[in-house]
């Protein structure tokens, strides 16, 4: 395989990965790469990334409804008042990752977070958005980088501000699901601007 785009059932072209499974063909066409603002949003986006390290991405987006429960819809200031009996019944859930040191990052990340104005971490985020013009189309999969320049100091910036668990790869995996990069491979039916 050349790691190019493929046709799919309806005959568009894809990336690759976005056909392994119908979950994918959803999740690439509705809503990979596509802009994502908002505290919230951001927040929600950087804990999936976070708990997908060291697994598939696949294992997160069928729990993500399960993690929309368990950690009330990502919202900052709630996740910030969780307290150790909520830590816990996150660890007691089977319907999330129960990964200790994750669960804990997001409850500290979000204690970080709710402490910085409105706006704040989508601005921050956002601001480490490279030039759609100065980056190579990728054409194949080859062509996508793990890390990025931006992602390295996307990650440097969180970390430095007592965020946890964002690494330049989780970074850059956030810049790519949130729309900060356009990682579509060039004839990808759902490459380019959208409405």
């Amino acid at each position: 395989m050349s790691g190019g785009a493929v046709p799919g059932p309806d005959g568009a072209l894809r990336c690759p990965w976005g056909l392994s499974t119908e979950d994918y063909v959803a999740y690439h066409d509705e809503e990979w790469g596509r802009p994502v603002h908002g505290d919230d949003a951001l927040f929600e986006r950087l804990c999936l990334e976070a708990f997908q390290s060291g697994l598939s991405w696949i294992t997160i987006l069928r729990r993500r409804e399960g993690f929309r429960s368990a950690f009330d819809g990502f919202k900052i200031a709630s996740v910030a008042a969780f307290t150790d009996a909520d830590k816990e019944r996150l660890l007691a859930d089977a319907g999330i990752i129960r990964n200790r040191a994750k669960i804990e990052a997001t409850v500290a990340n979000a204690r970080v977070l709710a402490d910085w104005p409105a706006g704040e971490l989508d601005a921050l985020i956002w601001s480490y958005a490279p030039d759609p013009a100065r980056r190579a189309v990728p054409r194949t999969l080859a062509d996508v980088p793990p890390v990025s320049d931006e992602s390295t100091a996307l990650s440097k910036a969180l970390k430095k501000r007592g965020l946890r668990f964002v690494g330049p790869t989780t970074a850059y995996a956030l810049m790519q699901a949130c729309g900060l990069v356009d990682d579509h491979l060039a004839d990808c039916v759902a490459r380019g601007p959208r409405p």
